[in-house]
């Protein structure tokens, strides 16, 4: 089928890449010109049918299928609403799935739209980073109706390998607010155990085959400890991107009547970070506000 891909950044190139190798026709825009005349050629070299869009709305004409990966609240509606946008361009009965990681107020938002236009929508932020984009490995959690579900499953699956459908529109952003909360607190806990370890001269090698099997083990343990140990940050989920997620998530929480004091605290720590230009280092950064101390 032909499907409209909006957004193609280091998560919505690779995964625009997956449909097209599965044999559909994506129609693509991305609002920075020069990187979707790079996708284009990458994936004329692959031989996929694919084309370049002017216009969000013009990728999503005549698609049964919108897919939608951007930056925040504001790019969304930036691309999806409008005269330009691509609501406005689909037909009744389509489907809108969306991949940005927005707020739960603004997927609810988004969704009220499209039902007024007849169209179905998801709200379906992924977690999985750069990697589980390029390697069709995302984990994907769904707010909507079961009929919208029904109908994205099978596309998703072209990037998807764990596809949950957790609940109504907004949902899923709750649930991705959530994973950032896990994540933001995990590092900071790890983090400090690192320094622990330095500081008393430890192998930090065999401290981490020591604890990576038992209940402290996580998936950033067994993925960053060794870069944290190693000071090598250029790479993975950016801080700036982590900010914006947990602002969301403490919205959202505020909204609900409760209190998140460690969100709240490392979310001030990694405002720390940017401010020693570490903005656009992965989240396993939060490490670089701890001095290392004196080893024993």
């Amino acid at each position: 089928m032909t499907i409209g891909f909006i957004g193609l950044g280091v998560m919505g190139g690779p995964m625009a890449r997956h449909l097209a190798s599965k044999g559909h026709r994506v129609k693509a825009y991305n609002r920075t010109a020069s990187r979707a005349q790079e996708w284009q050629a990458a994936q004329d070299k692959l031989g996929h049918n694919t084309m370049i869009a002017a216009t969000p709305g013009e990728a999503a004409s005549d698609c049964d299928i919108v897919i939608s990966c951007v930056g925040n609240d504001d790019d969304l509606a930036q691309v999806l609403e409008g005269s330009d946008g691509a609501l406005a361009a689909m037909s009744s009965g389509a489907l809108l799935i969306d991949h940005t990681t927005v707020s739960a107020r603004k997927a609810r938002d988004i969704a009220e739209l499209a039902r007024q236009l007849g169209i179905d929508a998801l709200d379906a932020p992924v977690s999985g980073g750069q990697a589980g984009a390029e390697n069709g490995a995302l984990a994907i959690m769904c707010g909507g109706s079961g009929k919208a579900f029904s109908r994205a499953e099978p596309i998703m699956q072209a990037y998807g390998k764990r596809i949950v459908h957790v609940g109504q529109a907004g949902a899923g952003q709750t649930t991705k607010m959530a994973n950032q909360m896990c994540i933001a607190g995990v590092l900071g806990g790890l983090s400090e155990a690192i320094r622990l370890v330095q500081a008393s001269g430890i192998d930090s090698g065999k401290v981490l085959e020591a604890i990576s099997g038992g209940a402290a083990q996580s998936w950033q343990m067994e993925n960053r400890w060794q870069t944290m140990v190693e000071g090598e940050f250029d790479f993975g989920f950016a801080v700036d991107w982590m900010r914006k997620d947990l602002a969301y998530a403490l919205e959202e929480a505020d909204r609900l009547g409760l209190e998140s004091p460690v969100t709240k605290l490392v979310d001030q720590f990694y405002g720390d970070i940017q401010t020693l230009d570490g903005g656009r280092q992965d989240t396993s950064s939060l490490i670089r506000r701890l001095p290392e101390g004196n080893a024993q």
